[in-house]
């Protein structure tokens, strides 16, 4: 048994945070049923075409769910909806605070009808102050919250090359849903949940905020390298990159030992962290690696005992040696085909996680609505009136 069988969560979804969210619950156990429009469904089901008919975005975010399509405008679809409310555990929402007062599905509207729901709302900046109404996506919530300016190179800056804002909104939100849950399971009281994309990425950005805080300024981009730490990031060998993590003296004396250059372990300039720091370009350019293969580079630092690691592309991480010797690959369906995927991080002696497939648009209408004690007959109905 898994930990959240039996939770019903309906979810009114798209992109990627709050679907991610769910996704999280879904591997936990929860019933999810995705409600999504008739004119194409959640709009991530096509920003590309890498995994059968739908995005990698979307296959990565909606493993183990149902899809329903509703018209919430139209009063059957309406009522379908109401219906699933009053079964529900859990209502999630990215809709924007206005779409959702006026289609009444608003926490205060939800949690009227149903007093125990636990309710979570995600908007972009949240429903009140001078960015309420603004469109918030990932890399414009990454360029508000100071990302961007702090990732890249010298004067060039950069998105970072993930979907980091709606990944921490996404982590954040399904922590306190779960909390929500065990909330109501002592007190009989459900919860409303808010929570902002613009709020969820300042939260990771707290330690360079406190960093610039205290020093006065921000920390200096340096690309893939530390800004406060060296030598901390990739260094060429003769086929690749490899990437140093020296945090410490002991670590950089053994560094020096390992390349026969006890020279640097001794030269003023480099005898301490904040001055390695201090003379990185003169640093950099003592580290020679040239003659190094990748795989004899990375041997010889792990016998020296000093922090190291290959710079692989993404595209070779479903073949890496650690996920394969681990067995943390599985297969999941998707519509028009089927893809490899990665097991959830977390193991548990308490549970198995069992993967579910990506849902074809509408794939559980049908089975949703005979769930609901819709005869075959209503169901046709509904659909010749473009309810569903």
């Amino acid at each position: 048994m898994r930990p959240l069988d039996g939770v019903l969560v309906v979810s009114l979804e798209q992109a990627v945070a709050v679907p991610y969210a769910t996704r999280l619950l879904a591997d936990l156990g929860a019933r999810v049923i995705k409600i999504e429009r008739r004119d194409g469904g959640d709009f991530a089901r096509h920003y590309d075409s890498a995994c059968g008919s739908v995005s990698s975005y979307f296959a990565w975010t909606n493993v183990g769910k149902e899809s329903l399509t509703l018209d919430l405008k139209h009063p059957a679809g309406r009522e379908v909806l109401d219906e699933l409310v009053v079964a529900a555990d859990v209502v999630l929402c990215n809709l924007s605070p206005d779409a959702a007062r006026r289609l009444g599905v608003d926490a205060s509207s939800l949690r009227a009808v149903k007093p125990d729901l636990v309710v979570g709302e995600l908007s972009g900046y949240g429903d009140e102050g001078p960015y309420a109404s603004r469109k918030a996506f990932d890399a414009l919530v990454q360029s508000e919250a100071g990302l961007v300016e702090l990732t890249g190179d010298g004067d060039v800056t950069a998105r970072a090359g993930i979907s980091v804002a709606d990944i921490a909104a996404g982590v954040q939100l399904q922590s306190a849903v779960l909390a929500a849950l065990l909330h109501r399971a002592r007190t009989g009281e459900g919860a409303t949940l808010r929570l902002s994309l613009f709020e969820a990425m300042t939260e990771w950005m707290h330690q360079p905020m406190l960093y610039a805080a205290g020093t006065g300024q921000a920390a200096p981009r340096t690309g893939a390298h530390h800004p406060s730490i060296a030598p901390y990031g990739p260094f060429p060998c003769a086929d690749g990159a490899v990437h140093l993590a020296v945090q410490n003296d002991p670590q950089w004396r053994r560094l020096c030992a390992l390349l026969d250059r006890p020279d640097l372990a001794d030269d003023p300039r480099f005898g301490t962290v904040s001055s390695r720091v201090a003379h990185r370009a003169a640093l950099h350019a003592e580290l020679d690696f040239a003659a190094w293969t990748a795989v004899d580079l990375i041997d010889a630092l792990d016998r020296a005992d000093v922090p190291a690691a290959r710079t692989r592309s993404v595209a070779d991480l479903p073949d890496h040696p650690q996920l394969t010797a681990r067995d943390r690959l599985a297969h999941v369906p998707v519509p028009d085909g089927g893809i490899t995927v990665l097991r959830p991080p977390v193991d548990s002696t308490a549970w198995e996680w069992t993967p579910g497939s990506v849902p074809a648009l509408g794939e559980h209408t049908d089975h949703v609505l005979r769930g609901l004690g819709y005869s075959a007959e209503r169901i046709a109905e509904l659909r010749a009136q473009s309810a569903i």
